[in-house]
């Protein structure tokens, strides 16, 4: 592990006495090898949905099942979502403003690939956001990335050719993963009134 690793390791372990972390993971619930399950046992931070059937890309289980774990949440809620995850976890930010704190949108999957573009909110989500895309991946165009980004006000990270930015497109821990949510945090402790807005670095 570098010394960029282990800062970045130690930053987030130091937001954690702000925030709960809590990944969604999209269809299959993101296997061993996937970075959200990698994350989830390098620190002992993370919350992490859970449901029986993993098989069917239904928002409105998810959703419910997210909901069902923010109830348990005692400090605001950071959000990482990747593909049909990330779509839940626009819902739930808009729905729950006064719990979620931040989101963090991995390969957000086009609403309509699952059925949920009458549930996926249309405008700002009220809380600090990045979405990160890729030039090709298959289940949202850059274009239509950028579209959400600004219906969501959510900042857009570019990672080119990244596939579905997935196991299957070549990502294990992925570091800068970890960085786009370090700059996340700064984000929600900047817009936290009171919030001890520290910076990595």
């Amino acid at each position: 592990m570098t010394s960029t690793d282990l800062k970045t390791n130690e930053f987030l372990l130091a937001a954690a006495g702000r925030y709960d972390f809590v990944l969604v993971p999209g269809r299959f619930n993101s296997g061993a090898t996937h970075w959200q399950s990698i994350w989830e046992h390098e620190l002992p931070i993370w919350k992490r949905v859970v449901q029986r059937n993993w098989d069917d890309p239904d928002v409105h289980r998810l959703n419910g099942s997210l909901r069902r774990l923010l109830a348990h949440c005692s400090r605001p809620v950071l959000l990482v979502g990747h593909s049909l995850g990330a779509l839940a976890s626009c819902c739930l930010a808009r729905e729950m403003p006064h719990l979620v704190g931040a989101v963090m949108l991995v390969a957000p999957a086009e609403p309509a690939r699952f059925y949920a573009q009458d549930d996926v909110p249309e405008c700002r989500l009220g809380v600090p956001s990045m979405l990160v895309a890729s030039h090709n991946d298959p289940f949202m165009s850059f274009a239509r990335a950028e579209y959400w980004a600004g219906v969501w006000g959510s900042e857009l990270v570019d990672l080119g050719e990244a596939g579905h930015i997935n196991v299957e497109s070549g990502f294990g821990s992925w570091r800068f993963g970890k960085e786009v949510l370090c700059k996340l945090i700064e984000k929600a402790d900047a817009a936290t009134s009171g919030g001890s807005a520290k910076q990595l670095g």
